[in-house]
């Protein structure tokens, strides 16, 4: 496994990281620190773009035990997502009812790839160091932290439900 080191030689972890949410605010990974997450990037006109409703099942029925779901929006496959943040989020909310963490558009590949996919992409178990191929796909982390599988966007989320219990235990 590759591991980011820090300026003075700490370990990097997904806490490390800081995202800006659909407000322009900056968040903190370490906030979700304790909590399995199912970070996934997502696109509005995207033939999985229906993934959102499965996502939505799972966050309503895992909230309670400590699953969080962040959903970051991407435009860099065909243009699927071109809205504005404000855009995105009232067309996942009135399409899809989300409720989960909706994260601002950021760039999932390629020079302006965001530190954040930058980390999940070098320290997965599955597919370690190849680009993230299409929308909506899945990065499972344990409570601690730890990433523990990578999903391709073919995957749909009520297909985690058994990998999601085991974490969550």
């Amino acid at each position: 496994m590759i591991y980011y080191l820090c300026i003075g030689g700490d370990t990097m972890s997904i806490y490390n990281y800081e995202v800006e949410n659909m407000k322009g605010q900056k968040v903190k990974l370490e906030d979700y620190k304790g909590y399995t997450l199912l970070i996934v990037n997502t696109a509005s006109k995207c033939g999985f773009t229906p993934q959102f409703e499965g996502l939505e099942e799972l966050h309503k029925k895992y909230y309670d035990k400590g699953l969080r779901i962040l959903g970051f929006p991407c435009n860099q496959f065909l243009r699927q997502d071109p809205g504005s943040n404000k855009d995105i989020m009232e067309f996942c909310q009135l399409n899809y009812g989300v409720s989960f963490d909706m994260f601002a558009k950021v760039s999932v590949k390629g020079k302006e790839q965001h530190e954040l996919y930058e980390y999940l992409v070098a320290n997965t178990p599955e597919r370690t160091n190849k680009k993230v191929k299409w929308n909506f796909e899945k990065f499972l982390i344990s409570k601690d932290g730890e990433i523990k599988h990578r999903y391709l966007s073919t995957v749909k989320p009520e297909s985690l439900v058994d990998v999601i219990e085991a974490e969550l235990q």
